[in-house]
């Protein structure tokens, strides 16, 4: 037998000989983070015991019942083996549950674990297996992600300090959800590289991706992709990757470029794109030079390097809070549309624009990328729908004198106990129910207006909403961010939705009246003011009752001004005696689950509460 290789051989490199085993290989050394020890666990186990189950039992998952000894604040939870739980409480706004971290006993027995908890009650949240093993999962990270935040945690004073993108990783998270850092996808060595909480700038690597399956959009200025790259990168850098594409055989105006998260391109994009990779149709570039910090959204990016270029947000295929946190196709495609119209809405009202002084921080421009299979197959799930893209917002601009902090970060409390609130009454001098008035008067005049006046609301949660204060640290004005995720606009027909081009219709949720106002009711009432208003009783003084004595009082302040809106006061009424009950952790527990789905889920709706503003 000819040993020769056949012809078609001929061209054929020689297999690379297998590289040799070191020692390294053959015994990997094993870490463990420093802070994870028994002390730090269990003072991170029992705050979040706590809170499961107060967040349980606002949302009728478990339903306490007060306790025989004749104590107000005590309240027991019988489990499934007939043994009993027992702890302080205390009840607040829209029926919620605020229960004291360490007063928790099993029959007489300090109880701070919430593992322990999940198994004794998992016939009584009724939890099926598939659900509770992931649950474990995902609590087990929430937890190594508390524990991370606690051994850097600063106090209030330090905190004030900080700059608006170094404090968003000092933030602890969702305060509604149970789960709220879960993150499922990361592992733990990228959980200490990628998070807000890891606090470390990268640089982001970019790709050049072909019109063929692409499609660029932007606002007026930025109407084509080179006037996007010109404010983006150095000239040097544009050159550069223009180069690299011209020296594999690509015209380079035929791609647009966009940056990738280096662990979505690693874990999803390179696996799922790997023919458009070989085809050259998907090229992967350089990092750019500039530093960017993840926001508390993981997969947003603030830069740090050039604070006047925009904010990043990219696809990231983990599953955190209810969400795979991709990016729709259709919500990219339309983000630049949706920020010309809302701008518009704002830029053509003078109480908008000179009073309020709001600040709508655009998604200016994007880069939608198709997936050739997936985004022909509507009855696949939906995270294999979201996977590449990307979105530019505009950057938080503030003239000197004023700073800006996320609205999430007033219910911070430090190590010591002080709430990040309480140093913020203290440094402006005013009396707390003073500077609760302007923090009301601040947040709520742009939300209700573009509610009433355009059937428009934005979801302001801690996040979402931005505090803008003074020199003095009092707040001022609200800026706010997300646009096309998290507008949506009534159902029923106004008159000042005739200028809402069709792509912007198409792609905006619309819900009913009655339901719209949940956005401002469940995002900034229920998921911010209810655990804001224990806090300031507590530090400041001023009681839940004159708390949202000082919410209702700016609502109807508002109304006054505009009395030709009555119908629309009517049409949209957020002082109803009871509003329908959102629930979040239900959604996790019973609704979806850990399942697939072909569409994104959504909130849960569960009886009805009080509303303490009626």
């Amino acid at each position: 037998m000819s040993t020769s290789p056949a012809p078609h051989d001929s061209a054929r490199p020689a297999p690379a000989a297998p590289a040799p085993v070191t020692e390294a290989d053959a015994a990997p050394v094993l870490l463990a983070p420093p802070e994870l020890n028994a002390t730090a666990w269990a003072r991170a186990s029992s705050r979040l015991l706590a809170k499961a189950l107060s967040e349980f039992a606002y949302e009728e998952i478990v339903e306490p019942v007060p306790t025989d000894d004749g104590e107000s604040d005590r309240y027991a939870l019988r489990l499934d083996d007939g043994t009993t739980l027992t702890f302080r409480a205390r009840r607040g706004a829209y029926g919620s549950w605020h229960i004291t971290a360490g007063s928790i006993t099993h029959e007489g027995r300090p109880l701070t674990d919430p593992f322990d908890f999940l198994v004794r009650a998992r016939r009584l949240l009724r939890l099926d297996g598939a659900t509770l093993g992931h649950l474990i999962r995902e609590l087990s990270a929430t937890l190594a992600a508390d524990v991370r935040l606690d051994h850097t945690a600063l106090t209030a004073d330090r905190l004030a300090d900080l700059s608006y993108a170094e404090l968003e990783g000092h933030q602890t998270g969702h305060p509604w959800l149970v789960l709220n850092k879960g993150r499922i996808g990361f592992s733990a060595t990228d959980a200490a590289r990628w998070t807000p909480e890891a606090r470390r700038p990268t640089r982001l690597p970019w790709i050049a991706v072909s019109n063929r399956i692409a499609a660029y959009r932007g606002v007026a200025g930025l109407e084509t992709p080179d006037r996007l790259y010109a404010r983006e990168l150095d000239p040097e850098v544009h050159a550069a990757f223009r180069a690299a594409l011209t020296a594999r055989g690509h015209e380079p105006d035929d791609y647009f470029l966009l940056p990738v998260h280096p662990w979505q391109w690693d874990e999803v994009l390179l696996p799922l794109y790997a023919p458009a990779v070989a085809a050259g149709t998907v090229v992967p570039l350089p990092a750019d030079d500039d530093l960017r910090l993840p926001q508390q959204s993981v997969r947003t990016f603030l830069n740090t390097s050039r604070p006047d270029r925009h904010t990043v947000k990219l696809p990231l295929s983990v599953l955190n809070t209810l969400v795979w946190r991709g990016l729709p196709t259709e919500r990219t495609l339309a983000a630049p549309a949706v920020t010309a119209w809302v701008h518009g809405l704002r830029d053509a009202d003078p109480f908008l624009r000179d009073e309020c002084r709001v600040v709508l921080l655009g998604e200016v421009a994007s880069v939608t990328v198709e997936h050739p299979l997936y985004d022909r197959l509507p009855e696949v799930p939906y995270q294999y729908k979201e996977l590449l893209g990307a979105i530019w917002r505009e950057p938080l601009r503030l003239p000197p004198g004023e700073r800006a902090r996320t609205l999430a970060s007033l219910l911070h409390t430090d190590p010591e106990g002080r709430a990040f609130v309480a140093e913020l009454v203290e440094r402006s001098g005013l009396a707390p129910a003073v500077w609760l008035q302007h923090l009301f008067t601040a947040l709520l005049p742009p939300l209700l207006h573009f509610l009433y006046r355009y059937g428009t609301v934005f979801s302001p949660h801690g996040e979402n909403a931005i505090v803008v204060y003074d020199g003095d640290d009092v707040p001022v004005r609200l800026a706010i961010k997300d646009f096309v995720d998290d507008v949506n606009i009534s159902a029923h027909p106004l008159p000042e939705h005739a200028t809402l081009a069709d792509d912007v219709r198409d792609v905006l949720l619309t819900e009913a009246p009655g339901f719209l106002i949940q956005f401002i009711h469940s995002g900034l009432f229920v998921g911010v003011f209810r655990y804001l208003a224990p806090l300031c009783e507590d530090q400041l003084g001023v009681s839940e009752e004159d708390f949202w004595g000082l919410v209702r009082a700016e609502i109807l302040r508002h109304q006054s001004r505009f009395p030709e809106l009555k119908e629309r006061f009517e049409l949209f009424d957020l002082l109803t005696p009871r509003i329908e009950r959102l629930c979040l952790n239900r959604n996790r527990l019973h609704l979806d689950g850990y399942r697939d789905r072909p569409e994104r889920p959504h909130a849960a709706v569960h009886g009805t509460v009080r509303n303490p503003l009626a």
